[in-house]
């Protein structure tokens, strides 16, 4: 029997202990605590969610691989060689779900084909948290990751998914680099419609968080919202 793939949810921004136990429930802090093998982005950052959740065994005697955007695809199966061998593990992202915009998809594919269980651990998702405040459709939407990063190109994608959210009345959300968002907010109030709803999630379940979802034409009579280095989410619904 093989082992089991839990995917184990983390934080969505830095703080102590104490936040894990507004956003992880006790029951999945049990199981990461439990665990001997762990597969996350970041060796040392893994080690720190580990400090936190408080583990069942000292930290030095529990194996952490690393699967990023660098991690060759061919290195996959070696990851899953001691769930193979019957060793439960986590997977780990640096916050919010693994594998939902994170390399971690590739391993969780992989398992499926290996025959290894995968369980899902409840925990904070920024996407789903930031369209559940929005105020927008939420029977309908996409995600869609990072928009290009060349101003024209950016503006290009922005039109074509306003485009599809007019035809299909569907919310289209997506993401960007933190020190990139007030240019990605610029371009939004540029191009989008003034009709168009635009909510912008930051800092979610921290005590800086903040939530803001108007028409296009509202935030340009508004105050610019503070977005730099801030993790944001943001999301837009054509009428």
């Amino acid at each position: 029997m093989s082992g089991i793939l839990y995917l184990i949810p983390n934080t969505l921004g830095d703080g102590d202990a104490s936040a894990l136990d507004t956003v992880l429930p006790a029951s999945v802090q049990a199981r990461a605590a439990g665990l001997g093998y762990y597969i996350g982005e970041n060796a040392k950052t893994t080690r720190v969610f580990l400090k936190k959740i408080g583990t069942q065994r000292p930290i030095q005697e529990i194996e952490i691989q690393e699967l990023n955007v660098n991690t060759p695809a061919g290195e996959i199966d070696r990851l899953l060689a001691p769930l193979l061998a019957g060793t439960d593990a986590g997977l780990v992202s640096e916050a919010g779900c693994p594998a939902v915009a994170d390399p971690g998809a590739l391993l969780v594919r992989r398992a499926h084909e290996r025959g290894v269980k995968v369980v899902p651990c409840v925990g904070p998702s920024s996407i789903l948290l930031a369209l559940m405040a929005s105020g927008l459709n939420g029977q309908s939407f996409a995600f869609h990751g990072y928009l290009p990063m060349d101003v024209s190109e950016r503006a290009k994608r922005l039109r074509d998914l306003e485009q599809l959210s007019r035809k299909a009345q569907q919310t289209q959300i997506f993401i960007e680099t933190p020190y990139r968002n007030r240019a990605l907010f610029d371009t939004l109030l540029a191009t989008c419609a003034p009709s168009t709803r635009v909510c912008i999630a930051v800092d979610l379940t921290l005590e800086s968080e903040t939530i803001m979802s108007r028409s296009t034409a509202d935030w340009k009579k508004s105050a610019a919202p503070d977005l730099h280095k801030r993790p944001a989410i943001f999301l837009l619904l054509a009428t």
